[in-house]
């Protein structure tokens, strides 16, 4: 392998936002040309037009600007190859379309929508193995294999609507050695004369990626299983058009699966377990519909891609956290696994948790930040920055820095029934307890970890109670539940004029 002449490249269609599957596919191409010094291509294929979604390919270059996937050559930068999208490519495509006609491997066909329904509903009528068009059913058919030549020249003269489709052979075994499965070998008798191009003049993606891939010289197609089954069809294509000693080598990457592992990893499974498919927000242009992001979810970048890079790569070793830099190091076609892969949410948050511990507190306090601002309530930045010390551990998504420190910032207006209910007993009168313990509270002298911890220790002892009684229902007065950091961190952070006042507070509001 020339590493220095490794060309791959993504090729979403802007049809809809970009599945996290989707960017996995961007990432390991990514990953692959980085390992051995190649170029990585975005193309954008915008031929299915019926589908086009606008505002798709711009999420499409944001989402994977976010993740850190760069390309050397794309839309927007241009490069030697371009142009980079499909549509301002069809010349190209009607040209090699007429070749494959004139050397007899693809023919014209007529053929109505009508009349295509009629054949399948007639196949299955006949219980057809396969329902299709192809050798058993080509013939019968209104195509320039069946037509009289003349009949077919006086319907194009005519401007009648047609289709260009390629000519399967019979009875041929198609091989295709992948990088990731091995041999693939499928009998020609099992594929259908697939569309090439359209009547409304627009190419099918079987031509446009063979014709672009070979134009663009990619070595490497790195792409979804779901591809692999027209890739006996593409084989043939590049045999058709002369390009067999050129073809590149295909890698068919395994599917991601629904955590339970049972079918593809859809957009419903999201919403029906409550985690994002989709790596930035998505708005949908024509039914409004709002779809959740990974980042506007909290997560990292960083985090995220290296979720990506485990759903279908393992490194073979031990350890779980990886840099881009790793990744690029250690990133192999040959440790990607043929088998599905589970998405697991709470491990994706499990990651992103490991990534948010490390980041500097100052950073994290930024985040904080900005929440602090949108509800109009400012504190120092030092005291931000201890905050976040505080909580970082119990953090997984960037929301939970303030859903976990929030009574830092707001005193309680109301208190947790339930925890209520099970920490505040009248029976051992601790309201009485804990107006003793704010009075004495009150009278220390110093206010720091040790001080209080001292102050609470010999408070316990001299009122004959424990730990918890004490404790328990002190947390709910400053906290409002039994959530948050120990107690003593929380007093020592908050301060002692807003700590004896919360105590306070709590004593009034607290019903008998």
């Amino acid at each position: 392998m020339n590493d220095q002449k490794i060309r791959v490249r993504f090729a979403p269609s802007p049809t809809g936002p970009l599945h996290i599957g989707g960017v996995r596919t961007a990432l390991y191409n990514f990953l692959f040309a980085r390992r051995h010094g190649g170029k990585v291509i975005l193309r954008i294929e915008d031929t299915d037009q019926d589908r086009y979604v606008p505002g798709a390919e711009q999420y499409i270059i944001e989402s994977l600007a976010w993740c850190g996937i760069t390309f050397d050559e794309d839309v927007v930068k241009g490069g030697p190859y371009g142009p980079y999208r499909q549509s301002e490519r069809t010349h190209l495509y009607r040209e090699y379309a007429a070749q494959l006609v004139k050397s007899g491997h693809a023919y014209y066909a007529f053929d109505t929508p009508e009349e295509l329904d009629k054949m399948r509903e007639n196949l299955k009528h006949q219980e057809a193995h396969l329902a299709q068009y192809g050798s058993f059913t080509r013939m019968g058919m209104k195509n320039s294999l069946s037509l009289p030549k003349e009949e077919t020249e006086r319907r194009i003269a005519a401007g009648e609507h047609y289709v260009i489709r390629i000519l399967i052979p019979e009875n041929e075994e198609v091989r295709l050695n992948d990088l990731i499965r091995g041999e693939v070998v499928v009998q020609s008798s099992s594929l259908d004369d697939k569309v090439l191009f359209k009547s409304d003049g627009w190419p099918t993606y079987h031509l446009a990626n063979i014709v672009d891939d070979h134009l663009m010289e990619i070595t490497h197609v790195i792409r979804g299983e779901e591809w692999l089954p027209s890739a006996p069809l593409h084989v043939l294509l590049y045999r058709y058009l002369g390009w067999e000693n050129t073809m590149p080598q295909f890698a068919h990457l395994p599917l991601l699966l629904k955590p339970d592992g049972n079918g593809k990893l859809s957009k419903r499974d999201g919403d029906r377990l409550g985690f994002p498919v989709f790596p930035l927000q998505w708005s949908d242009p024509v039914s409004n519909e709002v779809s959740s992001g990974y980042r506007e979810s909290g997560y990292l970048p960083e985090a995220f891609v290296n979720i990506l890079a485990f759903l279908g790569w393992n490194p073979g070793t031990e350890q779980e956290l990886f840099t881009m830099d790793e990744l690029i190091r250690d990133f192999s076609l040959e440790r990607v696994g043929r088998h599905g892969s589970k998405f697991d949410p709470e491990k994706a948050r499990w990651f992103n948790h490991q990534y948010l511990v490390k980041r500097p507190d100052e950073e994290l306090a930024g985040y904080l930040k900005k929440e602090l601002v949108e509800r109009d309530l400012s504190f120092p930045d030092s005291y931000i920055i201890s905050v976040v010390h505080l909580i970082k551990e119990r953090v997984n998504l960037i929301p939970d820095l303030w859903n976990t420190s929030s009574f830092f910032f707001v005193p309680p207006a109301t208190y947790d029934e339930q925890v209520r209910q099970k920490v505040w007993n009248p029976a051992t009168m601790i309201a009485e307890l804990l107006a003793s313990f704010h009075k004495e509270a009150t009278a220390l002298a110093g206010w720091d970890h040790d001080i209080i911890h001292g102050f609470i220790q010999d408070f316990i002892v001299r009122n004959n109670t424990k730990m918890g009684q004490l404790m328990n229902p002190l947390r709910l007065l400053l906290v409002g539940s039994n959530q948050g950091p120990g107690v003593m961190d929380i007093a020592v952070l908050l301060g002692k004029e807003e700590f004896l006042k919360r105590i306070e507070t709590g004593l009034e509001l607290m019903p008998e």
